[in-house]
């Protein structure tokens, strides 16, 4: 492709709207252009490697029996109301206002249990994989980072149908292993994480994530191999426990001790025989939640204990009318309302505690979970922090900002029980199909790429994501001899099959090697006067800066032992 003719809109100057490298350097390539709010346009340079990561996804897809589908992004409403994600999912599904009854699909489980309600009859028509490449719509409250947050974006999402849970694991190993040959092909360094499920619902999901000061996700990670979302993270500490002697309980004022620091710095309490209390409206009915200490609350691992989305913090007035105290002097004991109450797993059975004696002003020490108060259930509630030792070595954990590439989810029967997706099995019994959902962000593949491999000058390509495989670079093109060679050179590669990106244009060597280095490509021969007089091209590896000359008679077989194959 010549240069001269190729639309490659490079700036000079970082766009202000641009904050991380990868959204900078896509606009300052030529990739993408931005329309509105999470909404882009591909350019030719960017639709170029788009394609080629589309690529790789269908090769991966259908070499574990993937058919391809093409399923529509208008959606008719009644199909997502049978499975409750209407309101689960709220303001993030786009609802067409001209045309009342149609949405623009997030994601297509649905669409996939009504075909296959329609089509799939016996058990001798299972197992499936269907899969397809597809625009999704998001209403993203707050698009950012270029094409890793947007409202408008392209997924490879596939979906797994089986007549058995252990039909279900192999789909989802298959896909497990292929999303694995996918971003190691991609060459992105990724790692793996125990995620949840979220609004999606199902048994078990993994993510596929890649550490960046650019992601929204964060995990927990540690030298023996543990990864986790933080959403669902745990650690090895050891619960508090219980102490051989312990006191009855007692009541002592604390009328400037609001927070757990307050009582620390106050009566030098040890923080782990704190136990804070919060209330929460779940299912609307309020709920007290025992934390340890300064331990944080976390809500993803609150909706999994509880099986609901449906809670919330109570409100000052709540808190008064259901305990007869405010925040800071609530606890388990003495509370004025019969109300359910559970503790963090760390509290389990724990004695010589401390807590709001559900009067203002006033705490209680000396208390014993199995003596003074009702504990309804233990659950695994809180945040991991920092530095705790991981649940398979001990070794200690960090905390990461990450960015999600892909996540599979084992779904079960959620969706095919909610739209009636069944089957006859061996005996003519009716029953569920089993499904589970695989997600790729496309364009996430290439940002995340980018994130990895940049430097101060641009995009550092590598194959086979490059959008091309060599950027020849003609010097001085007014000079007949470079001109001459020029041009056989890139007759003799393009019939070679590489793809060639040729500069040909009338522009001074530092525009033209000032946009080579921001475009990435990873060979850039460059084609000069002077060399050209000993017969003589010199080469310039991107990745690395490094320079060699080759004899311009030698230069398609020096190609052939530093590209991949060409046919």
């Amino acid at each position: 492709m010549r240069y001269s003719e190729y639309f490659i809109p490079t700036l000079k100057e970082v766009p202000t709207e641009a904050v991380v490298p990868s959204h900078q350097l896509m606009l300052r390539a030529g990739l993408v252009r931005q329309v509105s709010a999470g909404v882009f346009s591909w350019l030719p340079l960017g639709f170029r490697v788009l394609n080629k990561v589309i690529n790789i996804l269908r090769e991966e897809m259908n070499a574990i029996g993937g058919q391809e589908f093409l399923l529509p992004a208008l959606n008719p409403i009644e199909i997502w109301e049978q499975t409750g994600r209407v309101e689960a999912m709220g303001d993030v599904i786009f609802h067409i206002k001209n045309r009342e009854g149609l949405v623009l699909a997030p994601t297509h489980e649905e669409i996939i249990a009504f075909h296959a309600k329609q089509h799939i009859q016996s058990y001798k028509d299972l197992p499936q994989i269907w899969y397809q490449i597809q625009t999704k719509f998001r209403n993203e409250p707050r698009p950012k980072s270029g094409v890793l947050r947007c409202r408008q974006f392209i997924m490879k999402d596939s979906y797994s149908l089986d007549t058995t849970w252990e039909g279900l694991d192999e789909s989802y190993n298959k896909h497990l292993e292929a999303y694995k040959k996918i971003f190691t092909r991609c060459k992105l360094n990724f790692f793996i994480v125990g995620a949840s499920s979220g609004a999606m619902g199902g048994s078990k999901s993994q993510e596929f994530m890649i550490e960046s000061d650019a992601g929204e996700d964060v995990c927990a990670i540690a030298p023996s191999g543990y990864a986790a979302n933080l959403e669902v993270a745990t650690s090895s500490l050891p619960p508090v426990g219980r102490k051989n002697h312990c006191p009855p309980i007692e009541e002592f004022p604390t009328p400037n001790a609001k927070t757990i620091d307050d009582l620390i710095e106050q009566f030098g309490f040890d923080e782990n025989s704190l136990a804070k209390s919060v209330i929460y409206i779940i299912d609307s009915e309020p709920v007290l939640i025992l934390m340890r200490g300064n331990d944080e609350l976390n809500e993803t691992k609150l909706q999994a204990a509880f099986g609901t989305n449906k809670f919330r913090p109570a409100t000052p007035e709540e808190l008064l009318e259901i305990t007869g105290a405010n925040a800071g002097s609530i606890g388990p004991v003495n509370l004025k309302s019969n109300i359910k109450v559970v503790a963090d797993s760390l509290l389990k059975d724990a004695n010589s505690l401390v807590s709001g004696a559900n009067k203002d002003g006033y705490h209680l020490k000396n208390i014993d979970f199995l003596r003074d108060c009702k504990i309804d259930a233990y659950y695994d509630l809180r945040t991991v922090r920092e530095g705790e030792p991981c649940p398979i070595s001990g070794t200690p954990i960090k905390i990461v900002k990450a960015i999600e590439l892909g996540h599979i989810f084992k779904l079960g029967t959620k969706y095919s029980e909610a739209l009636g997706a069944t089957f006859l099995d061996k005996d003519g019994i009716q029953k569920p199909i089993i499904m589970g959902s695989y997600g790729i962000g496309v364009e996430r593949i290439i940002a995340c790429f980018i994130e990895q491999n940049h430097d101060e000058n641009g995009i550092i390509w590598d194959y086979p994501l490059s959008p091309f495989d060599i950027h020849l670079i003609s010097i001085n093109v007014k000079s007949e001899l470079v001109k001459e060679y020029s041009e056989k050179i890139y007759t003799s590669l393009t019939q070679a099959n590489y793809e060639v990106l040729y500069d040909d244009r009338d522009e001074t060597a530092g525009v033209k090697f000032n946009d080579a280095d921001l475009i990435g490509i990873p060979i850039q021969i460059i084609v000069g006067e002077k060399n050209l007089k000993n017969g003589l091209v010199e080469i310039k590896f991107r990745k690395n800066n490094q320079r060699e000359l080759v004899a311009e008679k030698e230069l398609l077989n020096w190609l052939k032992e530093k590209i991949p194959t060409k046919s």
